[in-house]
């Protein structure tokens, strides 16, 4: 045995308890003594606490030897049940000496230390199990002379109160970061695990992000300790802080990185969001009367979910020049104001060396995910252009083939898409999909319902639907209208001697040429067999009807090769008017099949006219003009008034007033003849801000004259209701005239409101805000629907009378009315029927809650006086 190894100091602890006596060599720099089986050194008794007491190696001043430190509790510096006791004295904390018994609490765990020299490794590994080895130890050895006494420097920092609330919870031992700083955010301490982790902590002080904040938040919460969350790049820390008052220090550990657990979180949190989207996008495809509006609604849902900057749907197609596999955009929604890519995605060939690879990925089932920098080139060119970084496409199926793509867009960060995102990306497509087949599936019933399956024309029924919306908007246009009834002569014959399959081709020609014949705007449909019928809508010279006409007959002149037949065909025409011998739908097909059989007769290949020209029974247009324009100096123009009848009390809830023209020579000019020229001449504007402001004189007329309060409406022609100045306008006349905004409403035809809905939307908002109450007229002939109207600040909804004429003869009508009051009542609005003329009608409304009513039932169109008179026998008051 060499000297050095004689004057090594040998530490050990000599522990009895429960389960007996043995010895344990002190190696290491710190242990854990308690019942719990995590301790280094475990004492197996009841008495003694999960983690009772901590032995740490301590640092003799002024030596290299070292001793060892025993302190009462666990690391976090909680106490142990029973207590720590030395050489019979209780103590928190005590710098072992050699020969000092250590008692856990009791009698039945407790531990010897020794601290000697002249023991040789050999003599060490034999006392270990040694039976007698406190006599052992005695005999063999000789304590080390500084350990019987030992006694740590009062001016050494291990001595300190602060310093030995430190040992306790072993900071330059255990591997968790330790800061303390003190109340004004100086560092005072950091432990090695600190440093490493923080590097730059001691540099950036209190405004590192693990230190900031801390001060506040321990004055503001008014406690010594508590646990936050922080942010440091990209990991999370779960940080526990400790305000020590008596030291004035705040000391604070890194208990654990949370990172994987946040991410993890925060993966949950994005699913849940993007899953719930994708159920409320679904809602919207099903829910939405309009498939685009549904689609639009749910990108935004989806895009707002996912936070990304755009989101598309694209759709495939022929391009229209060369025939071949196309996209184009369909609908696109944006986070921030981004200027629209819809120009940049029009007709793009899928050929282009830009979209090849897509349509191969696409056109399999496959996804398209990556950061634009690692596409191709020539992919790169087409996304940067839209300041795309990253992109996640999907392919769109219909019927099983490739029709489309749905496709995310980051433009502000390189973004790696996650499976989430995928996931609600394709159950989104899905439904889309889904939805565009139902749109598909509908229209398609939709189309053979209302065409004839041979020709590809609207049939008999979509014919007289037509017809009706045509007859409504020519009496709110003051337009005319005419009907043909067209019949190819001699086709039986073909029909008969070279069969059906031959006269079916030359039907189907016969329907092209039509086609070719007529005006933009103008109907052809098959009526049957091989008769046809002509809508002409819009008239206001007869010379355009006799256009149309004679085109028809001139078509006819040509030839028709069919299967090797030349076949020449000729056909005869009817020709009814709208005017006040054919004045609706079933009179004007009747009177234009009379005319029919007046062009046979004439020897056919003609046409006539079931009375005589328009021209006859019309002013002269240039004369009606020129006469138009000194109309109103002349007080020539004047304003009746029909009533709006509540039909449960049966009062007059309201007026609405109509203009009318009484010309000197002329006499009575039909609304239907002079406001179309009012409207292209610009004159309408004029003329229509007097109709109002006598409207509004009237009204506060009969407020003034005792009558109860009611609402006259006034209809806004189209170039009316875009006047810039129609709000500033509208407050002047009530000004002038005195009348509250609430006892007017003005009234807008549907097609005018929807024409623009962004601007419709402004002005009704400016109007509603003003207090003025606002109507659509003729709902049902604009082609629209309650989920765009909705957007609109409306009053009431005046149904169309063309429905209301149809309600006891057409139960799909009437279910189209039904469907639209309960729509209408849902959305807090006012229903009034218009036109209504029959009982029947009325008690067709009442049973579906339809309560206010107009039409030549209850009263026609009023002068002003009859009027009063009428006002005045609803009162009960005498004149």
């Amino acid at each position: 045995m060499s000297g050095n190894e004689r004057e090594k100091i040998r530490h050990l602890l000599v522990v009895q308890d429960l389960q007996g006596q043995r010895t344990i060599i002190l190696h290491e720099a710190t242990y854990s003594i308690g019942r719990h089986s995590s301790n280094a050194i475990i004492l197996y008794s009841r008495s003694v606490s999960r983690q009772h007491a901590i032995l740490l190696r301590v640092t003799v001043p002024g030596t290299e030897q070292y001793g060892f430190r025993i302190i009462d509790g666990n690391f976090k510096g909680q106490g142990s049940t029973n207590g720590l006791i030395v050489n019979g004295e209780r103590c928190v904390s005590h710098n072992l000496r050699h020969g000092d018994i250590i008692h856990f609490g009791s009698n039945q765990a407790q531990a010897k230390y020794y601290a000697i020299s002249n023991l040789s490794e050999e003599a060490l590994n034999e006392s270990v199990n040694a039976d007698n080895l406190s006599d052992f130890l005695t005999e063999q050895s000789q304590p080390v002379t500084p350990f019987h006494t030992l006694v740590v420097d009062p001016n050494f920092e291990g001595a300190s109160d602060a310093a030995l609330a430190r040992l306790a919870s072993f900071p330059e031992m255990i591997p968790n970061p330790i800061i303390e700083t003190d109340l004004e955010g100086n560092l005072t301490y950091l432990n090695p695990a600190a440093t490493v982790k923080f590097p730059r902590l001691r540099e950036m002080g209190k405004e590192h992000p693990i230190l900031e904040g801390i001060l506040t938040e321990v004055q503001n919460r008014k406690v010594n300790s508590f646990v936050r969350e922080v942010q440091f790049g990209q990991e999370v820390f779960e940080q526990s802080v400790h305000f020590l008052a008596e030291s004035d220090l705040i000391r604070t550990y890194i208990i654990r990185d949370i990172t994987e657990q946040k991410q993890a979180e925060l993966e949950l949190y994005q699913r849940d969001r993007l899953l719930e989207a994708v159920a409320r996008a679904a809602n919207y495809l099903l829910g939405e009367m309009d498939y685009e509006t549904g689609v639009d609604k749910a990108l935004a849902v989806l895009g707002e979910a996912a936070k990304v900057d755009r989101a598309y749907l694209f759709k495939n197609h022929f391009h229209p020049l060369t025939g071949e596999i196309a996209v184009s955009l369909q609908c696109e929604w944006t986070r921030f104001p981004l200027p629209t890519s819809r120009h940049h995605w029009q007709n793009q060939l899928y050929e282009l060396p830009a979209l090849s690879r897509w349509y191969t990925v696409l056109s399999n089932g496959q996804l398209i995910n990556g950061i634009t920098k690692d596409f191709p080139a020539n992919e790169q060119g087409i996304l940067l252009r839209d300041g795309i970084q990253s992109l996640l496409l999907v392919p769109l199926r219909l019927d099983e083939q490739f029709c489309g793509f749905l496709g995310l867009a980051d433009c502000t960060q390189e973004r790696i898409w996650s499976q989430h995102e995928e996931s609600a990306l394709l159950t989104m497509a899905a439904s889309i999909s889904g939805a565009w087949q139902r749109q598909q599936v509908e229209e398609k019933i939709r189309y053979q319902a209302l065409h004839d399956l041979l020709t590809g024309l609207p049939n008999r029924l979509l014919f007289d639907e037509l017809l009706g919306k045509a007859l409504a908007n020519a009496t709110r246009s003051n337009e005319s209208l005419a009907v043909i009834f067209l019949d190819l002569d001699r086709f039986k014959i073909i029909n008969d001697t070279l069969g059906h399959t031959l006269g079916d081709r030359l039907l189907q020609s016969v329907a092209q040429r039509l086609q070719t014949s007529l005006r933009s705007g103008d109907t052809v449909a098959r009526w049957g067999g091989d008769e046809f019928t002509i809508l002409l809508p819009r008239i206001h010279f007869l010379e355009e009807v006799t256009q149309v006409a004679w085109r028809i007959l001139k078509a006819f002149e040509n030839v028709f090769y069919l299967e090797g037949h030349e076949l020449y065909v000729s056909a005869s025409l009817g020709i009814a008017l709208l005017d006040e011998h054919s004045p609706d739908a079933e009179t004007l097909i009747q009177h234009a099949d009379t005319a029919l059989y007046h062009a046979k007769d004439e020897g056919r290949n003609n046409y006539q006219f079931y009375t005589t020209s328009l021209s006859a029974k019309t002013p002269d247009i240039l004369n009606l003009d020129k006469n138009l324009r000194y109309a109103l100096e002349r007080g020539e123009f004047t304003v009746y008034y029909q009533p709006q009848i509540n039909l449960y009390s049966e009062q007059i809830t309201g007026m609405e007033a109509l203009l009318r023209w009484q010309h000197s020579e002329m006499g009575i000019v039909a609304p239907s003849v002079f406001i179309p020229l009012a409207e292209e001449s610009g004159l309408i504007v004029t003329i229509g801000e007097w109709v109002l402001r006598t409207a509004c004189q009237q009204n506060r007329a009969w407020q003034d004259a005792g009558f109860n309060p009611l609402i006259i409406a006034v209809n806004l022609s189209p170039k009316q209701f875009r006047q810039p100045n129609l709000v500033e306008t509208v407050a002047q006349i009530l000004a002038e005239t005195g009348l509250e905004p609430q006892y007017l409403e003005l009234e807008i035809t549907e097609s005018t409101a929807i024409e623009d809905i962004e601007f419709t939307k402004k002005v009704l908002y400016d109007l509603e805000a003003m207090g003025v109450h606002l109507s659509i007229d003729d709902f049902g002939t604009g082609h629209s629907s309650l989920s765009r109207l909705q957007l609109l600040p409306l009053h009431n909804l005046k149904i169309d009378s063309s429905f209301i004429r149809e309600l006891t003869t057409d139960t799909r009508v009437a279910h189209i009315v039904k469907a639209i009051v309960t729509l209408g009542r849902s959305l807090g609005l006012k229903l009034t029927a218009e036109g209504v003329e029959k009982q029947e009608e009325i008690d067709f409304l009442k049973s579906i809650h339809c309560e206010d009513v107009q039409g030549f039932y209850f009263h026609r169109p009023l002068s002003a006086e009859k009027a009063t008179e009428v006002l005045q026998r609803k009162s009960g008051r005498s004149q």
